[in-house]
Parts: structure tokens; C-alpha cells; sequence
């Protein structure tokens, strides 16, 4: 019987609606690393979070490498490899740039909202 904590590649796909194809092109980029049962991907809840995450930083424009540099950043500081300071300055500067952003969404949002206004008057 399954662990409800594993997933298999199938399982991810469905639930992002991404393809096993993409799924497996991350692995080899090495941002995910499933375990191994025979043929089978068994991937992890950190897997999942990852992926989770590999997406939404994706549609926010960020690219894998940069993706990669935060995971491997994030597991150097967690196994106590890399000083907690530079990853909180790396922090800093993606929640700045995401800041940055979300203003610029918030104003197109704004413009959209006055040209339907003005074009229902019409």
C-alpha cells in the first residue's frame, strides 16, 4: 500500500497540469530527486513542494537557474554549508522584485478597468 506523504509522476502531472515529460526535465535539471522503485519515480512531499514552486516561480518569470540557485541555496543553509545571511539577501531581492512586480500588475489591472469604462460609455 501507497504512503499518502509519496507520489508517483502520474499523480504530480494531473495535479499541476504539466506533463510527466516536463516533470522528468526538471529532475534533470536537478530541482526535483525522486527516489527509485525499479522503473517507478517515487516522488516526496518536498518533491511536490518543489514543484509547486518551480511553477509559480516560472509564471513570475524567474528562470530554472535562478529557481536552482534558491534550492540549492536553501539546502546548503539547512545542512549549515552556507551562511543564513546570504540567502536572506537573496530573499530580500526576489521579494523586492516580486514587490516591484506586483505594482506594475496592479497598475496594467487599473488601465484595463478604465479602458473597459470608457469603452462601455461608447
Amino acid at each position: 500500500m501507497k504512503s499518502v506523504t509519496t507520489f508517483t509522476i502520474t499523480e504530480l502531472a494531473n495535479e499541476f497540469v504539466v506533463t510527466t515529460r516536463t516533470i522528468r526535465f526538471y529532475e534533470d535539471q536537478m530541482l526535483l530527486a525522486p527516489t527509485r522503485e525499479g522503473q517507478n519515480r517515487i516522488y516526496s512531499k518536498r518533491d511536490r513542494v518543489r514543484l509547486k514552486l518551480i511553477l509559480r516561480s516560472k509564471r513570475l518569470g524567474f528562470s530554472l537557474g535562478e529557481i536552482k540557485e534558491l534550492f540549492d541555496l536553501y539546502d546548503s543553509v539547512q545542512a549549515g554549508k552556507a551562511p543564513h545571511a546570504q540567502f536572506l539577501k537573496i530573499l530580500s531581492s526576489k521579494r523586492t522584485q516580486l514587490e516591484e512586480m506586483k505594482k506594475d500588475i496592479e497598475a496594467m489591472l487599473s488601465d484595463i478597468v478604465m479602458l473597459e469604462a470608457q469603452s462601455k460609455r461608447a
